[in-house]
């Protein structure tokens, strides 16, 4: 990865950091986009972009803070708790509609350049397993990993752009923190679903696979989930 540009959107969070810092380490070079918490962003000590993804405007002063790009990681969301029609409208442009629209307008730009590169979407467990009461979360999610593959479709062959998805389970970081923290998922503990909760480096490691040159795998999802999925 060294001197390689890469974007982590969303990246001044758990997950996001966690990932920024892994790849600092092997000499990336790290722009991490965020929407706000000016001071958590400034803590990672890398360039940052104050940037929400949802405009056109911000979208492209992300990207503009990247030049010779060649990776993108996608952390924005929102947990879209509640099943009005107000946090599902909000979820679907969060989770879904800014996501894609940044992850398309990142891949023309590579293919114009002419860049090998790789884009990483984050998803969710609930994107690839039903569970109840997380249709305004869990929809959108879903629809973004298909996205994901409509798009590693349309940037594979000669452009060799490799699109996947990183989908967290149980996570100690993120949106799932909150969760963890209130007691919602200790059963999965205590039924053995899963040996134990998932940590921030569990993603990152995920991320950095399908950022590795020449990886050989493209429009694919990857559940860091303890098996969870396998068993809820």
């Amino acid at each position: 990865m060294q001197d390689r540009v890469v974007v982590l959107a969303g990246g001044s969070g758990g997950l996001g950091a966690a990932t920024a810092r892994l790849l600092a380490a092997e000499g990336a070079r790290v722009v991490v986009g965020y929407s706000r918490e000016d001071g958590r962003a400034a803590a990672l000590g890398l360039p940052v972009c104050r940037a929400d993804i949802r405009t056109a405007e911000g979208r492209k002063t992300l990207l503009d803070a990247a030049p010779a790009l060649y990776g993108l990681v996608v952390f924005v969301g929102d947990p879209g708790r509640g099943s009005d029609e107000e946090t599902l409208r909000r979820s679907v442009e969060t989770n879904y509609l800014g996501p894609v629209l940044l992850a398309r307008e990142a891949a023309e730009r590579m293919k114009a350049a002419g860049t090998e590169g790789a884009i990483v979407l984050l998803a969710s467990m609930q994107a690839v397993h039903v569970f109840e009461n997380s249709t305004a979360y869990a929809a959108p999610k879903a629809a973004l990993v298909h996205a994901a593959r409509v798009l590693a479709k349309e940037c594979g062959g000669k452009a060799n752009i490799r699109v996947n998805v990183v989908a967290p389970g149980v996570t100690t970081a993120g949106m799932a923190e909150a969760s963890v923290r209130s007691g919602k998922y200790d059963r999965f503990l205590e039924n053995g679903a899963i040996p134990r909760w998932g940590r921030a480096e569990d993603v990152a490691r995920a991320v950095r696979f399908f950022l590795e040159p020449d990886n050989y795998v493209t429009g694919q999802v990857l559940a860091v989930d303890g098996g969870l999925t396998l068993r809820a």
